[in-house]
């Protein structure tokens, strides 16, 4: 630990001041976080760092294999940061990020490594669906590209569970949520991100139109039968 204590001191001596303001401006007013960003907590995916944000800029919350249980099936750390986010934050963004070489997704590939850890099965239970989809269509794939191929499909599916928490379904009917499947290369350190609109994964590129899942649409499809005015 001695390491991230000499870090620290490093922090607090000299990366700190040159920022000291932002710090007494986010402790006296509060965190308005452009985003919520669900990540693997692989050591090696660091949310902030990717995306180079400030203090303050992104909500982040971190498990293992970037899971989000679909409402009905859980109550944890997971939907509570989301409520929070969408609800008492206000983000406009929420990104699921998957990335490449994921030890969760490799677990799909070899059970027996989870015999001895019953709560890290479980937890992944939240991703066989992405498991179905490559065992009946990527079957002709090696162990490391069934693991991209999960963790890439394994995005998709955690977006949609997404959709069945109540305060991300009433934002986007608001048409003020947005959501975005993100994919990290650890080896090249490029992204892709879910196209909704194509059903893919594209590269993003500097100054390029960044492809996102859902976009942000009101939608009140019981308006017109009860005679109500969408705006």
């Amino acid at each position: 630990m001695e390491q991230f204590l000499e870090r620290a001191a490093l922090f607090r001596g000299q990366v700190f001041p040159a920022q000291s303001a932002l710090y007494e401006r986010l402790a006296s007013h509060g965190q308005s976080p452009k985003a919520l960003m669900i990540s693997c907590a692989d050591s090696r995916v660091v949310p902030e760092l990717i995306t180079q944000a400030n203090p303050g800029d992104l909500f982040v919350c971190r498990n293992a294999g970037n899971i989000v249980p679909p409402f009905s099936q859980a109550n944890g750390g997971v939907s509570s940061a989301v409520e929070y986010a969408v609800m008492a934050l206000g983000v406009r963004d929420i990104v699921v990020c998957g990335h490449s070489d994921c030890g969760a997704m490799k677990a799909f590939s070899h059970p027996e490594a989870l015999e001895k850890m019953p709560n890290v099965a479980a937890w992944l239970r939240h991703a066989h669906a992405a498991h179905s989809v490559v065992c009946s269509c990527y079957g002709h794939l090696d162990d490391h590209g069934r693991t991209r191929a999960l963790s890439l499909e394994n995005v998709v599916v955690q977006i949609n569970h997404l959709r069945t928490h109540p305060s991300v379904a009433s934002a986007m009917a608001r048409g003020e949520l947005t959501l975005h499947g993100w994919f990290f290369e650890i080896e090249t350190g490029q992204i892709q991100a879910y196209n909704g609109d194509t059903g893919q994964f594209e590269q993003v590129y500097e100054g390029a139109p960044l492809p996102v899942a859902q976009r942000p649409a009101r939608r009140m499809v019981a308006a017109d039968h009860l005679g109500i005015a969408a705006e």
